[in-house]
């Protein structure tokens, strides 16, 4: 076994590192990097292939057989470093923790990499998404239905944002994602033979009356200011959750979700 080497300096260029690629998205995607924190959180990311590049631990927390154990013999072995309490609490981005963290490459998330090996696909689009916690809230929906893919369209920030794969409890990593423009999205649809069906007020059928048992792509947009004009223009048909209330629209990820589970409901779940 190799030996683990050990970091107790705060000016160590690899806590500059970490603390660099946790707080700008530009290192991130330069990089092609991004920093996980969490048992689960890693669990996840090896499960959906994610190559570990350096893992991170701090031993008043967790042990260094445990930290071991985590790593299938079948995955590559990242380099391991043992960090002092100040190292850790310098770097740990979340108040209750796990003493783990790992520097992790990304993935490309290209509509020319998304390959549907069901028939009959689901996917869910988001348009725009801005808010971590809403992103992160439409990936756990997806991860609860099985969805075949989640496709953001102009997509506003990157999916290693610390707040999504937080908000995300690791569901960034346990979803087939792809991201593209609008009109990109909507043409790998078409070419697919995918309908598409935009959560929208105007010219729209209740979602109870509507047929997803084919395939299907359940489109949402903002809160703040729906679906661009694009997707109203391409749209196979418009859908409405009715509302009993004095409002007219609820948030993004509670919506996805009905429409979502509707769908799957039809599809005998």
């Amino acid at each position: 076994m190799r030996e683990i080497k050990e970091i107790s300096s705060l000016q160590n260029p690899l806590v500059k590192k970490v603390l660099t690629l946790r707080e700008k998205s530009r290192e991130r995607k330069k990089s092609d990097l991004f920093v996980l924190e969490g048992q689960r959180e890693l669990q996840l990311a090896m499960k959906g292939n994610y190559e570990i590049d350096r893992l991170l631990f701090f031993s008043d927390i967790i042990s260094k057989e445990e930290i071991l154990a985590l790593i299938p013999e079948s995955k590559p072995r990242p380099e391991i470093i043992s960090v002092s309490r100040d190292v850790y609490q310098k770097m740990a981005y979340r108040e209750t923790t796990e003493g783990i963290l790992a520097i992790v490459k990304s993935k490309l998330h290209t509509l020319e990499n998304l390959k549907f090996t069901n028939k009959n696909p689901l996917v869910l689009v988001a348009e725009a998404p801005e808010k971590p916690g809403n992103i992160g809230a439409l990936l756990r929906t997806a991860d609860a239905a099985n969805l075949d893919a989640v496709i953001i369209a102009n997509p506003k920030g990157d999916l290693y944002n610390p707040n999504i794969i937080r908000s995300s409890v690791g569901c960034v990593f346990t979803n087939t994602i792809a991201t593209g423009s609008t009109t990109e999205v909507i043409a790998f649809l078409k070419a697919h033979k995918i309908k598409i069906y935009c959560a929208a007020l105007s010219a729209a059928k209740n979602y109870i009356e509507t047929d997803f048992k084919h395939p299907t792509a359940i489109v949402v947009g903002t809160e703040a200011t729906g679906l661009s004009e694009a997707w109203l223009e391409q749209s196979d048909q418009n859908i409405v959750i009715p509302m009993q209330g004095e409002i007219d629209s609820m948030n993004v990820s509670v919506s996805a979700a009905i429409l979502i589970f509707e769908a799957k409901r039809q599809r005998g779940l």
